[in-house]
């Protein structure tokens, strides 16, 4: 421990074994644990306390009957946890009977302070922290602790129960991996049998078994989550023996009418079927066979999901959870009227009343059945361990089919299509999860009439009006989704002939989204634009398309919107359509003067905009500019720098001063025509030397090494850095002759380090640059700017001395109040 730390300490233990001192707020509780944790893990607790006997006063002062706090309560049972981790510190703490007084029945069990939800969860981690060893195992259960842990499991606080149920399995696994007298000498070639487990243990498991036995649903579900946490953190050959040995009891859960614990149940059986019990005990899977019969379609859905994900799992299994997911969607199919040749899902679903009868009755039921059964299939249909075949275009049918039922345009085929039909018709939640569903499944094949069938959905809610702003920006989505994939061959720009047609009317839906009062819809419209704009700019029939409507027109206007997410949107798109030629001059009624270029009108945006995104979106798009050659900057790329660079070193938001030095590095990659590691060549340095200082580059990347932002002066750092690694060597014979007046420089550096503004550097000679390059510790200070800014306040001595501040033990100079 630091020597001034250890004079502190004292004081310190003082204030908080003394009720009368103001108490120390949580968070600085938590830092001075973390504090001791860290030191007892690089060495001896029992050396810490022996040199600290203050330490050891502070849990003898808090077994003493007083009005302690209950936070200070708290944090003496994690702390004395936290030495007692040591098998030999715990052994010292032992002899003067302090863990028994702490954690034993003489302790805060029974006083008042166990009423307090704080005292008994520092119980719980106190308890965790100490049980890791043997002579901890036998302290639990010569102390009664497990007893107290088994009520815990009941807590009315979910977060003390929550630890209690993951202590029980803490110390579990710490009885069965220890080596005890009991223990088999087979322990170690093969799975240890229920006989041959320690005392603890088969405690432990004995109370499971009466857990799973109750018939009282809360004791079950305490069971089963300490089940579930067991198989999943606990990789020891004990966990299949325990799975041997309580498998019939939660196999009989089944019996039971209705199943208790449903959810519970289901997290278990995912856990024991990713563990390594499936290979010494296919009985797993029988179970699990028996759980998909018997639960509801919501309840067992995620079970069934989870079991297309595990690896060897047996095909039927397999089959049977995907026809769990598939159920609904089959119901959904059965209930519209089908066009003749629509495919089905499930083989006899058709014309089955009972199968239809399968949706849950009531509107909350059923959309949060055809919600999750549809973001389940979503997540499956990427993996390569999805079902195969995979039913693509029945798949496809059922998500057209329950968009159609939410926008009114179904038919139903029957009283139950009806009821779903007036469950479903304006639901926003199914309409955003089958629209997502859509937009995975374009990922595969379908049939003409199929996808025609989707292009005309998804046109359908673009261009009603009943759409709401998240609703349309999902289709917007699974539209663009869907045109990429129709691209004709694979990986061609240009669009597929049936996509081509759809274009035509999606630009006029574009249109008039762009003029909609609500700002969400406009701003969805505009990152369509850019998408689509970014994909096929450059084909002949978008190009004809686009240039024929008012879209690249209204696009430009937006550039004035009152809402500042829908100016950076149409800065985007503009910067886009610039780039593949398709933006006109825009005219205003602001510049009478006459139209202006793109460029001029994005610099405006730079220079005048109120708002940050907007000016952001600009400085990316210029740097996109640059990297691609736009022919706007090409014309004259140095001024163009300049000008942008002047806009961007002067502007408040520190995101766009980032982006600025991002151009002046693709700027500096360009001049120089490398990016890999190595010198330039002498001349082009020399020439990109100067053109950086025309551009007034350096005085901006300078200043910015001081900038009270801290990633914009890593950039800056990362830059020079960067542009020294190119130059050549000090001393090179490019170099020779007088040494360069670097003393203007320096001492602007003095000024921005010390905060003062300072008047411009002007026009740089290259040859002082480099030398002020070199004089540089830049690798020192990028150091410097990879630390966290509260590195200093963060040190055990300045939270010590805080602590002490805020009683007054301090005098004023030594505190370090930040």
């Amino acid at each position: 421990m630091d020597p001034e730390c250890a004079r502190l300490l004292p004081a310190l233990c003082a204030i908080l074994a003394d009720p009368r001192q103001p108490v120390a707020d949580d968070t600085c509780l938590e830092k001075l644990l973390d504090w001791f944790k860290a030191v007892t893990e690089a060495g001896s607790s029992l050396l810490l306390l022996q040199e600290n006997p203050c330490l050891v006063e502070l849990l003898i002062h808090v077994l003493k009957p007083q009005d302690l706090s209950s936070r200070i309560l708290s944090f003496a049972l994690r702390l004395a946890g936290t030495f007692a981790a040591q098998e030999n510190c715990f052994q010292y703490l032992q002899q003067g009977e302090l863990l028994p007084g702490l954690f034993g029945e003489q302790g805060p069990l029974g006083a008042a302070a166990w009423a307090a939800p704080t005292v008994r969860s520092g119980w719980i981690q106190g308890l965790r922290s100490l049980a890791q060893h043997p002579s901890a195992l036998l302290f639990l259960a010569d102390s009664g602790a497990v007893d107290t842990i088994f009520s815990l499991q009941g807590d009315p606080s979910l977060f003390v129960a929550s630890a209690a149920g993951q202590l029980l399995v803490h110390v579990l696994d710490l009885a069965m991996s220890s080596p005890t007298e009991g223990r088999s000498p087979a322990e170690g070639h093969g799975r240890p049998q229920a006989r041959d487990w320690p005392a603890c243990a088969r405690r432990i498991v004995c109370h499971l078994e009466d857990c799973l036995c109750s018939e009282a649903a809360p004791r079950v579900m305490q069971a089963l989550h300490v089940l579930t946490t067991a198989f999943g953190h606990c990789h020891g050959l004990w966990t299949q023996g325990l799975w041997v040995q309580l498998s019939p009891l939660v196999a009989r859960l089944l019996e039971k009418d209705p199943v208790p614990a449903p959810h519970a149940l289901v997290e278990l059986l995912l856990s024991v079927a990713r563990s390594s019990v499936p290979s010494s005990d296919p009985g797993l899977w029988e179970t699990a066979a028996q759980t998909l019969s018997r639960l509801s379609p919501m309840q067992a859905g995620p079970l069934a999901a989870g079991i297309l994900k595990v690896q060897d799992c047996p095909q039927a299994l397999r089959t049977q959870a995907f026809g769990v997911l598939l159920r609904p969607l089959a119901c959904v199919l059965e209930a519209a009227a089908q066009a003749p040749g629509t495919p089905g899902l499930l083989e006899g679903a058709a014309g089955d009343p009972m199968a239809m009868d399968m949706l849950p009755p009531s509107k909350s039921a059923c959309v949060g059945l055809l919600c999750s059964t549809l973001a389940h299939l979503e997540l499956l249909q990427p993996l390569p361990q999805r079902p195969s075949p995979w039913p693509q275009a029945p798949l496809l049918a059922a998500a057209v089919t329950i968009l159609r039922f939410c926008n009114g345009s179904a038919a139903p085929s029957s009283e139950v299509g009806g009821r779903l039909c007036a469950m479903l018709v304006g639901c926003v939640r199914v309409q955003r999860a089958a629209l997502d569903f859509l937009g995975v499944l374009s990922q595969g094949l379908g049939p003409r009439e199929l996808v025609t069938q989707v292009f005309a959905v998804l046109l359908e809610y673009l261009v009603s009006p009943d759409s709401s702003p998240t609703v349309l920006k999902k289709a917007f989505q699974a539209t663009l989704r869907w045109l990429l994939s129709s691209a004709m061959p694979p990986g061609c720009c240009d669009l597929e002939p049936r996509a081509q047609l759809v274009l035509g009317e999606l630009l006029a839906v574009l249109q008039k989204r762009l003029c909609s009062p609500c700002w969400e819809v406009r701003d969805s419209g505009l990152e369509f634009l850019t998408q689509m704009t970014r994909r096929w700019g450059g084909q002949a029939g978008f190009r004809q398309a686009l240039l024929a409507s008012e879209v690249p027109k209204l696009a430009s206007q937006l550039l004035q919107d009152p809402e500042s997410y829908v100016r950076a949107s149409a800065v985007a798109a503009a910067g886009q359509l610039s780039s593949q030629g398709l933006l006109a001059a825009p005219s205003s009624p602001e510049h009478p003067a006459g139209p202006q270029t793109p460029l001029e009108e994005l610099l405006l945006v730079l220079t005048t905009d109120s708002e940050g995104f907007p000016r952001r979106a600009a400085m990316r798009v210029f740097t996109e500019w640059l990297r691609d050659g736009h022919v706007a900057v090409a014309e004259d790329q140095e001024r163009f720098v300049a000008r942008v660079l002047q806009a961007a070193s002067g502007d408040l938001d520190w995101e766009v001063r980032v982006q600025g030095l991002e151009l002046a590095l693709v700027f500096l990659q360009q001049l120089l025509g490398t990016r890999g590691p190595g010198e330039a060549p002498p001349g082009a340095m020399a020439q990109a030397l100067r053109a950086l200082c025309r551009v007034q580059l350096f005085e901006f990347a300078f200043r910015s090494l001081f900038d009270c932002d801290r990633p914009v002066a890593q950039k800056s750092c990362d830059l020079l850095l960067f542009l020294r690694a190119k130059a050549a060597p000090s001393g090179s014979p490019q170099e020779a002759g007088n040494s360069p007046d670097v003393a203007p420089v320096e001492a602007a550096l003095r000024r921005w380090r010390a905060g003062e503004q300072g008047q411009p550097l002007g026009e740089l000679a290259p040859e002082a640059v480099l030398a002020v390059l070199r004089s540089m510790d830049l690798e020192a200070l990028r150091d410097t700017l990879a630390e966290s800014s509260d590195h200093v306040e963060r040190s055990p001595q300045s939270l010590l001395q805080d602590m002490l501040a805020t009683v007054g033990v301090l005098g004023d100079n030594e505190a370090d109040c930040y």
